[in-house]
This record gives C-alpha cells, sequence and structure tokens, in this order.
C-alpha cells in the first residue's frame, strides 16, 4: 500500500478481535515507528507493552487511578462492582497495551521537541500497523496524569506518560468521516 492510500485509510479502532499480534510484528511495529524525527538523535520514546498476563497489573492501576480521580465511586455498591467488572473485562478484552513514555527534559523548549518526536513515533507505528492489518487507538485519559497511577506502573517522576496505544486487529473498521478542506486551515502568506 503507498504511503499516501495508508495515511487516508488508517483509522482509530474501538473494538478489537481476541487475537493477540506476533511480538515479532509489533517489534516491526514498533521498529518502523523509531524512524520518527528526533532533535539530536535522542530518540526519546519508551514502551511499556501489556499483553497477556500482563494485562490485569495495568488494567487493576487504571481501575485504581479512576476511583482515585473521583471517576468511579469508591464505594462496593453493586453498580460500582458491575462498572469496574465491565470496565476492567473490555480493557483485558483488547490485546495488548502500549504506555508510551519519556524522560522529562527539564528545559522546556527540549522538552517540547523530545514530546514532539514521540507523537511522531507513535503516529509512525499506527501507519506502520495499519499496513500489517493492525489497528490502534491513541488514548490520552487522566490516569496517565495520575503520579500514583505512573508510579503503581513502574516509572518515575522524571518519565511523562504521551499515550496509551490499544492495540489489536480490528473487529470493525470505522467509516471514512473526511476530513476539513485544508483551504479552511490554511493560510497563504505570500507578501
Amino acid at each position: 500500500m503507498a504511503i499516501r492510500e495508508t495515511i487516508k485509510a488508517r483509522r482509530s479502532i474501538h473494538s478489537f478481535k481476541k487475537d493477540v499480534v506476533d511480538t515479532a510484528v509489533l517489534k516491526e511495529i514498533f521498529t518502523y515507528g523509531s524512524y520518527a524525527p528526533s532533535h539530536y538523535m535522542k530518540e526519546p520514546w519508551r514502551i511499556k507493552l501489556y499483553q497477556e498476563k500482563g494485562k490485569q497489573h495495568l488494567v487493576d492501576a487504571i481501575l485504581t487511578s479512576y476511583q482515585r480521580l473521583g471517576m468511579i465511586p469508591k464505594n462496593q455498591h453493586a453498580k460500582t462492582v458491575r462498572m469496574l467488572d465491565s470496565m476492567g473485562q473490555f480493557l483485558l478484552d483488547i490485546p495488548h497495551h502500549a504506555v508510551i513514555y519519556l524522560p522529562i527534559e527539564p528545559d522546556p523548549v527540549r522538552y517540547e521537541e523530545e514530546y514532539a518526536a514521540v507523537c511522531a513515533f507513535i503516529q509512525n507505528a499506527q501507519l506502520a500497523a495499519w499496513e500489517f492489518g493492525v489497528g490502534m487507538l491513541w488514548t490520552i485519559t487522566p490516569y496517565m496524569h495520575d503520579p500514583e497511577f505512573v508510579a503503581e506502573i513502574g516509572l518515575s517522576k522524571q518519565e511523562k506518560i504521551a499515550a496509551v496505544l490499544q492495540i489489536g486487529y480490528p473487529a470493525k473498521i470505522p467509516r471514512d468521516k473526511g476530513r476539513t478542506p485544508i483551504e479552511e486551515k490554511l493560510e497563504l502568506i505570500n507578501e
């Protein structure tokens, strides 16, 4: 598939088949991701890939964070227990979760450069995945900003989560919703 076709065809996937993606394929996908532009070739991206039984630790940390942040009640009412079970099962049914993070650069300009490089890495990985028939959902959620969650998954205060990618073979591919014509976003300065 030509890169232009892949860019237009790729979709964010919200429902996945239960089939796991072979680790060799995931490594290849992330290798393509690593060709993202990186200032001073620092390649700041880091990946924690949760799969198989390893997902349970991540899912438990996510649900605990949602309760700590007040997004889910901290009680044992039947409705809360059902909600936790349902959310937990939904997350466990996703074949792979990749926590993408980077070291925090103390200089704000360097930090922006590093964060931008990580975002380019994520997009490259999404495009490469699509060519392998693998879907991803790039998520940015409140638990990523919860210091206790960050510590629970083994990261330090000197590391920043950029995204959590949900990964697997698509159960359903969303339709093309089109894009705003670029003329509405583009300002030409000719003089």
